[in-house]
C-alpha cells in the first residue's frame, strides 16, 4: 500500500522572466540558484514531497531536466493558469495540505515554512500565510492551505488574476478578509521586515544574495540572512 502523502511543498519554476531571464538557473558558487532553493527546502521536517512545478514552453524542458538530474519530482502545466498548473500537480497525489512556494527565492527557510505548516495544521483553517499582513521580507513567503480549498478555488476562479498567481480567490473569500468560503490566519512576524529584499527579481538582488551565500553559506536562518543584510546596509 502506498504512503500516506499528507503535506507536499509545490515551488512553481520557469526561465521565462522579463527582468533577469533564467533567473532560477544562474550560479552562485557553482550551484543553481534553484539547487540552492530545493535543497533548503528538502530541510522541512513537516513535509512528505518537494515538487517542481514548470511549464511546457519548450524553454523550461531545462528545469524538468535538472530536477530529473538532481531527483527531484517536476510537473509541467500551463504556464499563464498557474491556478491549474497547482491542481494539476497536486490532485493524484491527493495531500491534504499544499503549501506553495516560488523559486525566485533562493533563500527561503526551511524552519520557516514548517512553522506556517504547523501553525495551519494546528489551527486546522483553509489557508495560512505568512504574507496576509506583510511583515517578512520578500524572499520569504510561505502560503499553506488545505488541497480542498485549491480545489475549490480551481473550480470557481474566473479571473486571470486568480488564476495566474494560484491564491487571490482563497485570500479574497476568506474570513481574514471578510469573505464566508474559506478560513484564514496570518503567521505573524515579530518586526516589521518588509522594506528587505530576498527574492531574485532583478540583477541586484541576485547581486545580493551572492554576497549573502558568499559571506554565510546556505544553511543560515532567515534571521541571520536579515541581521547581515541591515548590517551591511
Amino acid at each position: 500500500m502506498d504512503s500516506v502523502i499528507d503535506t507536499i511543498i509545490i515551488t512553481q519554476a520557469r526561465t521565462g522572466s522579463t527582468r533577469l531571464p533564467g533567473k532560477v538557473l544562474m550560479k552562485v558558487n557553482e550551484q543553481e540558484l534553484l539547487y540552492i532553493h530545493l535543497e533548503r527546502l528538502k530541510k522541512s521536517k513537516l513535509k512528505d514531497r518537494v515538487i517542481v512545478a514548470t511549464t511546457l514552453n519548450m524553454e523550461d524542458d531545462q528545469i524538468a531536466d535538472v530536477c530529473d538530474k538532481w531527483g527531484i519530482p517536476s510537473f509541467r502545466g500551463s504556464e499563464n493558469d498557474v491556478l491549474d498548473r497547482f491542481y494539476q500537480c497536486a490532485k493524484d497525489l491527493k495531500p491534504k495540505w499544499v503549501v506553495r512556494v516560488t523559486s525566485d527565492c533562493p533563500l527561503i527557510d526551511p524552519a520557516l515554512v514548517d512553522a506556517v505548516i504547523s501553525c495551519a495544521q494546528t489551527n486546522n483553517v483553509d489557508y495560512c500565510s505568512n504574507g496576509l499582513i506583510e511583515n517578512f521580507p520578500d524572499g520569504q513567503d510561505v502560503e499553506v492551505f488545505k488541497f480542498s480549498a485549491l480545489e475549490k478555488a480551481w473550480e470557481n476562479a474566473k479571473l486571470n488574476s486568480e488564476r495566474e498567481h494560484v491564491t487571490p480567490y482563497i485570500r479574497m473569500n476568506a474570513n481574514f478578509n471578510g469573505g464566508s468560503q474559506f478560513t484564514a490566519i496570518n503567521f505573524p512576524c515579530v518586526r516589521d521586515y518588509s522594506k528587505i529584499r530576498m527574492t531574485v527579481d532583478e540583477r541586484k538582488d541576485f547581486d545580493l544574495i551572492k554576497v549573502l551565500i558568499e559571506k554565510l553559506g546556505t544553511n543560515e536562518t532567515w534571521t541571520n540572512y536579515v541581521d547581515y543584510i541591515i548590517e551591511n546596509q
